[in-house]
């Protein structure tokens, strides 16, 4: 057998040896198999032809008289070869070799179905028997012959059986001798879901201390790695990123599957490698698909068409037309997606992918419904005959169904449909779960429901009726969860889904203090997590920020650079400061410097900004990302990343480098980004609307008429202006030279605004900014971060600043010239003191906007 070259040879010999086979040569002839299908190209694999031939049904009826006498080892390796061959055909998961394992245990190949007849693996049976007695010999079973059984249940769905539940046992108890990382996490993978969060950190830890011992190039022992974090769920990031070095290291011998399915879980687990995207980018451009093959060209399109460049981009669209009337329903939805992350808008190619869409819609999860829709939404695609359909599907689903994570999914795919009506049926299912939801399912039902009263315009004259009813129930409940959380673990779990505005309208000072009670439980292991909630809540806490700032001060070493940003970005957005800063800050930028050029460009920009917005210029960091190599990389990243998050990190770079350029000149950080700004700001054109034209025309009188006044004006190095005007030494206001604008006309930003008007000696020259709710903080009248550093930049551009009775100025750069340029500007004109009570008549704010304008007592 082991000088055969092909399987037909193997199956000759077995014809020809049947009654003579031992239990020796029986097990020889499985694994001179598979060793064939191991040495395959993903294209040239025959699984189907193996499990179909009538030898292979010969070996496994033989092997059934041969159990009893077979080892241990033997017998699971029969076992498992069986189950693999039984599971896998050309291009299915799990066919490339033994170490891959466990690969698909979410989502089995429909091949492994109960109907599926003698290739099925539950009609085997060997597999049938071996399963029954195995029971009793699982603890002689060595760590590898286990991890092996534990993938044979594994592909028969057996998650929660009795034997799975021993071998987690027999995991847990052995755990500090196993030696085999391989085996191990074949083993993680297997039991999953079975273990309890202390065993899933022991594995982890056990996992790491193994990682060294085991050759650099077994990949899939890391990709083993990556699944059994997806299934617990966890982005444990020193692992993450031990396992990317592994895939880096070993592109080159990558295939597309398993190129494609790193890129699945890492997206899953939300962790961003711009260094992996790069070399798979390169990897994946390389390879060469067979026309006629449609299942490898769509796992091409999906992983390479976000991150490909502009003439690949092309090529791919253009093949995926010659193939789409070959598209499955599957391979559609597949197809969708990737066009949706590459943001194309041909309109041809959606076509084409929504009529095979329109023929499998009866096939389709609720949840990948709701996919459809949300991508078709978003590439502003319409079709009445689909979204019909669609909304007939729907309903009918959520007439039937009572689980409230479908029902949940349902009512927000009817409600993103043009149109949505707001019926009976939705209410009474929606009504009858509500409490079973979970915060995840709650929060979706606001939204949707928040989504029907804004556009069902027959909802919007009966608001108070059922609508507002049912948005009281989602309150109560959501109310009652936060009160039922026993400790922050359950806390976080409810809490990481909300968002929106029911966070912000009915739940936040409640989720606050829930997180408040439990605050001794927050250490180095969930203190990112926090971070990250309050970052969207908009509500300073002082003493969960303190919290937050103590555990990262005490426990730096335990915190992974990657969470740092999370960290810190509640202090930048609320502005807040908390009493050991400079040890607090101090430790996250040391924490990170090492990791510059591992931490993806885009992510430093975030971290170095949001620094910056709490007056924290670390040197070392900042040179770092003011050179060439740096900005070179940023620009590779720019050009894979989606456009709105592309576009978020160019403005963020903009403002470090303001911020740099104008708080720490000693660092001669140059300004390069002012064609950027012009090309920003010229998009910036829009229509004053009520409240604008409303303080343009009481500015007009207070100031004696139009042209002493100038909306949306440009600061040097481009901040904004809401309102500017001039005034001389008498406090007179002075016209502008070339201004004229009548309230409503189109605004645009002054560019001779830079270059500013002559002025007359001691002249000085007002900002006047109203600041909306958003510049505050949710529960106090507290200035946020972009808001107060707008401020100290006009003080330290020479603005002399007014902030009730205090006077501060700042002269940096003016030297001592007689035409001093002076720029009032206020913290700015908060919308609860404009709106107040106190301010509820045109006199009292003209007065209001006298006294800040020419001071007390001036007219």
């Amino acid at each position: 057998m082991q000088n055969c070259t092909d399987e037909e040879q193997v199956f000759d010999l077995i014809e020809r040896t049947t009654a003579t086979l031992s239990e020796q040569q029986v097990g020889c002839a499985f694994n001179v198999l598979w060793q064939f299908q191991k040495q395959k190209t993903i294209l040239e694999k025959n699984v189907e032809h193996i499990r179909n031939h009538p030898q292979f049904l010969n070996l496994c009826s033989v092997t059934t008289n041969h159990i009893p006498a077979m080892s241990d080892a033997t017998l699971v390796d029969v076992l498992y070869i069986i189950k693999q061959v039984s599971l896998c055909s050309p291009g299915c998961p799990g066919t490339h070799s033994l170490d891959q394992a466990g690969l698909e245990l979410r989502n089995p190949p429909a091949s492994a179905s109960p109907s599926a007849g003698i290739t099925g693996v539950r009609h085997h049976r060997p597999a049938r028997l071996v399963a029954m007695d195995v029971g009793d010999i699982l603890e002689r079973f060595d760590t590898n012959v286990l991890s092996i059984f534990s993938t044979c249940l594994a592909d028969q769905h057996l998650y929660f059986s009795p034997l799975m539940g021993n071998i987690a046992d027999i995991v847990n108890r052995k755990l500090e001798t196993i030696q085999d990382l391989r085996a191990l996490s074949v083993l993680m993978v297997s039991i999953s879901s079975l273990i309890s969060p202390c065993f899933q950190k022991r594995l982890v830890t056990r996992t790491e201390l193994l990682f060294d011992t085991v050759d650099s190039s077994k990949v899939n022992i890391a990709r083993r790695i990556l699944l059994f974090l997806r299934n617990v769920k966890w982005s444990h990031y020193p692992l993450l990123e031990r396992c990317n070095q592994v895939f880096i290291r070993n592109m080159s011998h990558l295939d597309l599957e398993f190129i494609s399915r790193i890129l699945n879980l890492y997206q899953f687990l939300q962790f961003h490698s711009f260094e992996f995207v790069e070399v798979a980018r390169r990897r994946l451009a390389e390879m060469t698909i067979p026309p006629h093959h449609t299942e490898s060209f769509v796992r091409l399109f999906a992983a390479l068409g976000p991150v490909a460049t502009p003439e690949i981009k092309k090529q791919l669209k253009s093949t995926l037309l010659l193939l789409s009337e070959e598209l499955s329903g599957q391979q559609a939805l597949t197809v969708l997606g990737a066009v949706e992350d590459m943001e194309s808008r041909n309109l041809h190619l959606i076509k084409r992918i929504v009529s095979v869409l329109y023929k499998h819609l009866d096939n389709y999860k609720s949840i990948e419904l709701l996919k459809i829709i949300q991508t078709l939404t978003f590439l502003q695609f319409q079709s009445k005959e689909l979204f019909m359909k669609l909304r007939e599907l729907l309903l009918s689903r959520l007439e039937a169904s009572v689980i409230p994570s479908e029902i949940s999914v349902l009512a927000s795919a009817l409600s993103m449909l043009p149109n949505p009506h707001f019926n009976e049926t939705v209410v009474s299912r929606i009504e009858a779960v509500l409490p079973q939801c979970d915060f995840r399912e709650l929060n979706d039902l606001v939204v949707c429901l928040l989504r029907w009263i804004q556009n069902d315009h027959k909802c919007l004259a009966s608001t108070t009726g059922k609508q507002l009813d049912l948005l009281q129930k989602l309150d109560h409940w959501g109310h009652r969860r936060l009160q039922q959380s026993t400790n922050l673990d359950l806390l976080w779990e409810e809490l990481k889904s909300l968002k929106g505005e029911w966070l912000q309208e009915s739940l936040v000072e409640e989720s606050v203090a829930a997180l408040q009670r439990f605050m001794d439980e927050i250490d180095y292991s969930n203190v990112a997590k926090i971070a990250s909630f309050l970052s969207k809540t908009n509500y300073l806490s002082p003493p969960l920020l303190d919290r937050i700032a103590s555990v990262v001060a005490q426990q730096i070493e335990k915190i992974h650079p990657f969470s740092v940003l999370a960290i810190i970005l509640p202090f930048s957005i609320l502005n807040y400061d908390p009493p050991q800063k400079d040890e607090f800050f101090g430790a996250c930028v040391r924490c990170c410097n090492s990791y510059v050029g591992t931490l993806d460009p885009g992510t430093l920009v975030f971290l170095g900004f949001s620094l910056a917005t709490l007056e924290y210029f670390p040197e070392e960091l900042l040179k770092k990302m003011f050179n060439i190599e740096f900005l070179a990389r940023l620009d590779c990243q720019l050009e894979i990343l989606p456009s709105s998050l592309s576009a978020r990190i160019q403005f963020r770079l903009m403002e470090l480098n303001r911020a740099v350029c104008l708080e720490c000149p000693e660092l001669r950080v140059p300004w390069f980004h002012d064609r950027f700004c012009q090309r920003q700001f010229n998009k910036d054109t829009g229509v004053m609307n009520g409240a604008q034209q409303q303080i343009y025309k009481m500015l007009a009188e207070v100031l004696g008429g139009h042209r002493c006044v100038r909306p949306w004006a440009l600061s040097s190095y481009y901040h904004t202006v809401d309102f500017e005007c001039i005034l001389d030494k008498r406090k007179k206001p002075l016209p502008y030279e070339s201004h004229s604008i009548s309230s409503g006309k189109s605004l645009g930003m002054h560019w001779d605004s830079r270059v500013k008007q002559r002025l007359p000696p001691e002249a000085e020259r007002i900002a006047i900014e109203f600041l909306n709710v958003r510049a505050f903080c949710s529960n106090i009248p507290h200035l946020k971060g972009k808001s107060a550093m707008k401020k100290r930049h006009l003080e330290i551009l020479g603005y002399r600043v007014i902030q009730g009775s205090a006077h501060h100025s700042h002269a940096w750069g003016l030297g001592g010239s007689a035409q001093v340029l002076l720029t009032i500007s206020r913290e700015g004109v908060p919308y609860f003191e404009w709106n107040s009570m106190a301010m509820s008549t045109k006199d009292t704010r003209m007065d209001y906007l006298r006294e800040h304008i020419f001071g007390a007592g001036k007219s």
